[in-house]
């Protein structure tokens, strides 16, 4: 399938020109991941701010809604799950009890330890929000057939598992 010309096929074309010592193959590559990640953080923004959440707030609130029944986390869980510090995780559990979206509990299984638990109001906005979210992603992909997308989301796995990620 050929496509029209973009512009990093116009910035490679140019670097090719002015720099033919050098590989410039990765930027065929990366610049469109990294055009297409802006791509990404508009819509996960827009999604998040049309549910009122931020998208830190969602990151945790996914978390919780991901772990299943009953939908509850340690702190230090939902630091590794969204990948804060215990400091930056105490400070956002805060905020989202103040809206009432999460909840601290003591832990049934250790009485030093508390959980954090998703709210009727938590699970509400996450699930609202990832809809929109998902829809927003379709749009975002629409331009691929659906067997591209299982090919492009297995090639972008093997590359970041490169990064242990």
């Amino acid at each position: 399938m050929t496509t029209a010309p973009d512009e990093v096929d116009r910035i490679t074309a140019a670097w090719q020109r002015e720099r033919p010592d050098l590989d410039v193959a990765p930027l065929q590559v990366l610049s469109r991941v990294s055009r297409l990640a802006r791509h990404l953080d508009l819509a996960r923004r827009q999604s998040f701010a049309a549910h009122s959440l931020e998208p830190w707030e969602f990151d945790v609130l996914a978390a919780l809604r991901r772990s299943g029944t009953p939908y509850a986390l340690s702190p230090g869980q939902l630091g590794s799950e969204t990948h804060v510090t215990s400091g930056t995780m105490t400070n956002r559990i805060d905020r989202l009890e103040d809206r009432h979206l999460v909840r601290r509990e003591p832990d049934p299984a250790d009485r030093r330890g508390v959980r954090v638990v998703l709210t009727d109001d938590g699970r509400t906005a996450v699930d609202n929000a990832l809809l929109d979210l998902i829809d927003r992603e379709h749009d975002l992909l629409a331009d691929l057939p659906p067997e591209s997308q299982v090919e492009l989301a297995a090639l972008l796995r093997q590359l970041v598992r490169a990064f242990g990620g």
